[in-house]
Order: C-alpha cells, then sequence, then structure tokens
C-alpha cells in the first residue's frame, strides 16, 4: 500500500472509537444453541473475539459454521444463550440493527447486484451511514448533496485501497470470480464495520487469487483496524492468518486456542484435520 493511501486511511477509522481497548473482549458468544424443528445446529457453544484480532472459526462442512455467523449478525434467533458486542448483551437483534452497529459480512455464496457498477455495488455498503432522509436525497440539494459526494470519497478509497480502479464502472456480473469476491468485501469495508464477518472469502480461487485475498484481510485488519471473525477450510490460509481459532464439528466447540494449539489438539485432528497422532 501506498504512504498516501495509509495516511488517508488513517484519517478515516471504520467507527469512531467505542473505548473497548485492543485485545479486550469486542464479542462474546456464550452458550449460543440454534435448532431447525428437530435438528440442532449449534449446541451450547461459547467463544470470545478481541478487538483488533483476526478469529478464524473452522470445522468440516456441516459444522454449525455458517450458522454460528448468522446469530451473530441477526439473521438467525437462538433459542438459547446471548450475544455481547461492545459490552452490550442480546438475546434477538435484526441484521440491520446489528449492521448499524458495527457489523458487516460476506457471504459463502456471492450476493452482489449483478447488473450494477463495482462503484454502485460498494456504495450500498454506506446506506447505514446515511444521515439525510429519502426526501433530502430525491432532492440531492445542499447536505444531501454533501453527504452523496462524502460516502463515494469514501467508496474510492476503498477502490484504491482494493486495486479495484480499472473495474470501478463495470457491471459486477461481467466480472471474473475472483474480483466479485473482492468487490463483495469492499461493500462490507464500505459500511466502517467494527467487527467484519467472512464467510469463506476465498472458496473456489485460484493460488493467485487467494494470495491477493489474504494480503487485503491482513491488512484491512492492520491499516483499518478491522476486528475479522473468518470461515475458512484452506488450513494453510487460516494458520498463516489468524491470532486464534475456535473450531466446530456436528454443531459442537471441540477446540479453541492459538492456531498451533489448535492444529496439535487430538480431538480436532480426528474430527477435522486428519492427521494421525
Amino acid at each position: 500500500m501506498n504512504v498516501h493511501l495509509q495516511e488517508d486511511l488513517s484519517k478515516h477509522t471504520l467507527r469512531a472509537d467505542d473505548g473497548i481497548a485492543k485485545g479486550a473482549d469486542l464479542l462474546k458468544v456464550e452458550n449460543i444453541s440454534l435448532s431447525f424443528g428437530g435438528v440442532k445446529a449449534i449446541t451450547d457453544i461459547s467463544f470470545d473475539i478481541k478487538k483488533g484480532e483476526i478469529r478464524a472459526i473452522i470445522g468440516p462442512n456441516g459444522a454449525g459454521k455458517t450458522s454460528m455467523l448468522n446469530v451473530i449478525n441477526g439473521f438467525y434467533f437462538p433459542q438459547q444463550g446471548t450475544i455481547t458486542f461492545r459490552g452490550e448483551k442480546r438475546r434477538r437483534a435484526r441484521a440491520s440493527e446489528t449492521a448499524r452497529d458495527g457489523i458487516a459480512r460476506t457471504f459463502q455464496n456471492i450476493a452482489l447486484f449483478k447488473g450494477m457498477s463495482t462503484l454502485d455495488n460498494i456504495m450500498t455498503g454506506r446506506i447505514t451511514l446515511q444521515k439525510r432522509s429519502l426526501l433530502w436525497h430525491a432532492l440531492w440539494k445542499g447536505p444531501a448533496e454533501r453527504e452523496e459526494i462524502e460516502h463515494r470519497e469514501a467508496v474510492e478509497r476503498i477502490i484504491d485501497f482494493l486495486e479495484i480502479e480499472h473495474i470501478r464502472k463495470t457491471p459486477v456480473g461481467r466480472l471474473p470470480y475472483g474480483l466479485q469476491k473482492r468487490v463483495e468485501l469492499g461493500r462490507a469495508l464500505a459500511a466502517e464495520p467494527a467487527l467484519l464477518l467472512l464467510d469463506e472469502p476465498m472458496a473456489g480461487m485460484n493460488l493467485e487469487e487467494k494470495a491477493d485475498m489474504s494480503r487485503f484481510i491482513l491488512d484491512v485488519n492492520q491499516q483499518y483496524g478491522t476486528t475479522i471473525a473468518l470461515i475458512e477450510h484452506d488450513m494453510g490460509v487460516v494458520m498463516d492468518l489468524s491470532d486464534r481459532v475456535v473450531v466446530l464439528d456436528y454443531g459442537k466447540k471441540i477446540g479453541d486456542g492459538t492456531p498451533d494449539e489448535v492444529r496439535n489438539n487430538p480431538d480436532v485432528i480426528d474430527a477435522y484435520l486428519g492427521v494421525p497422532h
């Protein structure tokens, strides 16, 4: 990243200082259980995410990883347990509320507006930050015009950061898969999240695309100061990027710790890593 862009980003932190020190609990998951009819997706899971870290959530297919992200950002309501975010405990919160509170995410299956340009897709991430009413924006005069310019400047910084200037006006439906994944990351960043949830951001990518995405994830964490929760199946990526890892299997937690601790956990080896011990 060039020096001028680095300085520019430092002037535009993703959320106002919430008083939570780096390394303190930003989010706590306590005794969460989630069922769909008679099927238990998550059973009594607890873990925390520290401010400033990259926290990986791993496990076999069907382990409950995406369901856990859906609980954190309000897509699913758990039958048991609580989520504490920025010191506020909640049992039920809708996705729109968690977005306003500072949680953004990407999806396992890309969820972009295929007919809209890269720039316009990323602009949609600014919706929760708009202060002017729809009437003001329809008139596009005075305060609404100034706000629109400010949001566009923020989006242009993200486009520069992700090195996608050359596709800023291209409809995303015409872009290759790897670039669509990068645009979706940009849209999530546009919401200025305190906590960014990434659901398999490298699924389906080749080695070069994975290397690029890994670099951007690290830069988001280090340059923006964004806390990240990451679901990913590539164990090389997980072990390289993550500060801590929580492991799920059949909806239950079977491991939690540093990458080295998880890598050497016999329960994790048996259930997921498949390395004899």
